[in-house]
């Protein structure tokens, strides 16, 4: 009995392990814009929500955002590409955090430590884009290793 137990949830196990897929999370839904996440980190999802979706068109807006580091960040790179009808048209990358750079106050985290932002955040765009497009952003650190990443869906039908 105990060895068709112990093998019942290996299987189980396994096949978590092999179809493990995040869900699609809402950022927000309003009448004219539309934002959701998904995590493209087999080994971890994270949390994101903003306050209000008509926000993001402003200039500044709320959001908060939560997750367990899997990996240190004594170094931080961003990369943002913009997807429409699956070719990249914008690519966009900076650095986060780095020796004597550091723009951000969870830089030198390390791994297993809990991030959690709840605050502004500036775009530094003067509007959103119209039309149905992807936002695939990665974090990467000092050991080019993936701290998080996500393909973001926008449905944006807001007329400026």
């Amino acid at each position: 009995m105990k060895t068709s137990n112990a093998l019942l949830f290996i299987l189980i196990l396994l096949y978590i392990n092999a179809s493990t897929q995040w869900p699609t999370h809402t950022v927000c839904k309003e009448d004219n814009l539309e934002i959701y996440y998904k995590s493209c980190d087999p080994q971890q999802d994270f949390a994101l929500s903003i306050d209000h979706c008509s926000d993001i068109a402003t200039h500044t807006f709320n959001i908060r955002a939560a997750m367990v580091l899997g990996h240190s960040i004594k170094e931080l790179y961003f990369k943002l590409d913009m997807i429409v009808n699956g070719k990249t048209i914008l690519t966009y990358s900076e650095t986060l955090c780095g020796p004597g750079h550091s723009k951000l106050i969870f830089c030198g985290k390390k791994k297993g430590e809990q991030l959690y932002y709840e605050g502004p955040v500036t775009l530094g765009i003067k509007e959103i884009p119209q039309g149905d497009y992807t936002l695939s952003a990665k974090l990467t650190n000092q050991d080019h290793v993936i701290v998080a990443c996500a393909d973001f869906t926008v449905k944006n039908y807001l007329d400026y």
